[in-house]
């Protein structure tokens, strides 16, 4: 074994049962370790990115832990003092229902409090876009959500958010590691106790006011100017996360009363016993809401990720069965029932804009130019919509903002927050669906006229691993050759190729290549930020789905023979 794996492991065998903070779970599991479950937990140390930290929970450097998120908040702490006068030393904490999100939702707070930062924090779990609404209501300097996401159960995260509501810039992420990296472990980090530090005033929680104040700016997204009957069946799964009580409470609000939740995913639970893998974009995670709506003969099923910043849908086709749309689809939906309603209603803004992701279907683009709205693309990442939001509110167009997505389930219509919000995405859905449901037409229905409109889009993801260093090497050196071939791709002629490495429309610089094709069809290729992976997006625009697919094997053919050679 690696002499440095084992100095460390050692180390935290002898040092951690004489901290301050212990956790009897970390201390037990170190005494259990074999050679493998060592090396794994201490060959490195948990990356500190524009997401902040995500790993699994347990014992070591490359785990989340107690200690690994007193660092973390301790190097935020040294980030915001150097940064931020004492009067604006303030951070928002939020945590969902994953294994262990409030401990180390309270251990930040400790953290930051004995650092002389003043705390908001939430009293109970909320969603992410609850965290980016306080961030920039309460006036902080800095945000953390305790989160992974969508991510299995033996994962948690720490997501941090900018005085702006957005998820940290790339440049602050590698300040805050470089500080982060500086930090002893055992002798470098303060640390108040809760309770003495809510005596003090130093942590206090965040007020009934401002969570009413969050419902109440999503209810404002509404478009609607005539009355609808929004007496329509809906199932609900928060999938055992935090979206329970905004969502519903939302929803009930502004009228639509006739839900059911799925119970067995009704409460929070960071196991999610009936969804291994809890995540919208999954249909395994949607089979039980489905099932419920089979049972109730519901119009509409929902789900939401555990923090509640993504939210996925099935609908009852005419055949009786459920079929689930994806985060395409419904961005199409969305897209245009909003453009078609402020316009008819005369609140379309003067210079109106929508923004998606690089990756997001280009047929999004279509429908916006067909109402006179313009499209700004983004690279992946919602953070990124967001940061363009702030920047439209830095020339005072923030109102220009009408509607942003991805194709990973990410919804926002408002620039209340800066990120993909599940709350407000579930409120659109219902809203959009009643209405069509009121004017006898179904989501699928107004799905197929828009392909006739504007054509067929096909969608999908196709990803590619290559593991260890010879894998990266290798995504390495494919990115390379990719940038040599931009005449033809399976025979369709590259029209132009967009180098985000070179840093386009302003955008920062990213190792993505987009192929624009003739015919409307679309080749994104990345190398994903956390896995070892190369993913391909690919567009098809064609005359009906029979043809996309034809077109899309194709491509994907090409693609893997270019891979493997």
């Amino acid at each position: 074994m690696d002499k440095n794996i084992l100095k460390e492991y050692r180390l935290w065998m002898e040092k951690v049962p004489g901290m301050g903070i212990l956790d009897e779970d970390v201390i037990n599991e170190l005494k259990n370790m074999d050679e493998k479950q060592m090396e794994d937990a201490f060959y490195r140390e948990l990356t500190f990115g524009t997401g902040g930290l995500r790993g699994i929970i347990g014992a070591g450097t490359n785990r989340m832990n107690i200690y690994t998120v007193a660092k973390a908040s301790q190097g935020l702490a040294n980030y915001i003092i150097k940064h931020f006068s004492e009067e604006e030393r303030r951070v928002a904490v939020s945590y969902d229902s994953r294994i262990k999100s409030d401990i180390f939702a309270r251990i930040a707070s400790e953290v930051f409090a004995a650092n002389g930062i003043k705390i908001h924090i939430y009293s109970e779990l909320m969603p992410t876009p609850c965290l980016s609404f306080a961030v920039r209501k309460l006036k902080c300097s800095a945000g953390i959500m305790i989160t992974a996401s969508h991510n299995p159960s033996k994962y948690n995260g720490y997501k941090v958010y900018g005085p702006d509501g957005c998820q940290i810039t790339t440049e602050a992420a590698k300040e805050i590691f470089g500080e982060i990296e500086r930090i002893d472990l055992f002798n470098g980090i303060k640390s108040v106790d809760f309770h003495r530090g809510m005596l003090a005033g130093d942590i206090q929680y965040i007020s009934e006011e401002v969570y009413t104040d969050f419902v109440e700016h999503v209810k404002k997204e509404s478009v609607l100017k005539e009355e609808i009957n929004k007496d329509v069946s809906i199932i609900y799964s928060p999938l055992n996360g935090t979206g329970l009580k905004p969502v519903l409470r939302t929803l009930k609000e502004a009228g639509y009363t006739n839900i059911t939740v799925v119970k067995e995913q009704e409460q929070p639970d960071g196991h999610f016993p009936t969804c291994p893998y809890p995540n919208p974009e999954v249909k395994e995670a949607m089979s039980l809401g489905i099932e419920y709506a089979k049972r109730y003969q519901a119009d509409l099923v929902l789900a939401t990720d555990p923090d509640c910043d993504r939210v996925g849908i099935a609908v009852r086709n005419d055949g009786g069965s459920y079929v689930l749309l994806s985060a395409n689809e419904t961005g199409l939906l969305l897209l245009d029932y909003i453009c078609s309603q402020r316009q008819k209603n005369g609140t379309m803004p003067e210079d109106p804009i929508m923004m998606k992701t690089i990756v997001t279907t280009d047929m999004a683009e279509r429908i916006a130019g067909h109402y006179g709205v313009k499209t700004i693309n983004v690279l992946t990442g919602f953070k990124f919509i967001g940061e363009q939001i702030g920047r439209l509110e830095s020339i005072g167009k923030k109102d220009s903002y009408i509607f942003g997505f991805e194709e990973s389930y990410g919804y926002l219509s408002g620039s209340y927050v800066r990120d993909k919000d599940g709350v407000n995405g579930a409120f659109l859905i219902c809203e959009m669906f009643a209405y069509y449901k009121s004017n006898r037409m179904s989501l699928l229905e107004k799905l197929d006229k828009l392909y006739n409109e504007y054509g067929y889009y096909m969608n999908t993801l196709h990803s590619y691993e290559f593991e260890g260093s010879a894998g990266f090497l290798k995504m390495q050196e494919i990115m390379k050759s990719l940038r040599k071939r931009t005449e033809e791709i399976a025979g369709r002629k590259v029209m132009s190729c967009l180098d985000y490495l070179k840093g386009l429309d302003g955008l920062p610089k990213s190792d993505v290549l987009k192929y624009l094709l003739e015919g409307n069809c679309s080749v994104v290729v990345r190398p994903s930020g956390t896995e070892p992976k190369l993913k391909i997006y690919i567009s098809v625009s064609a005359k009906n789905r029979a043809e996309a697919e034809c077109i899309e094997e194709s491509m994907i053919k090409y693609i893997e023979d270019f891979l493997n050679n």
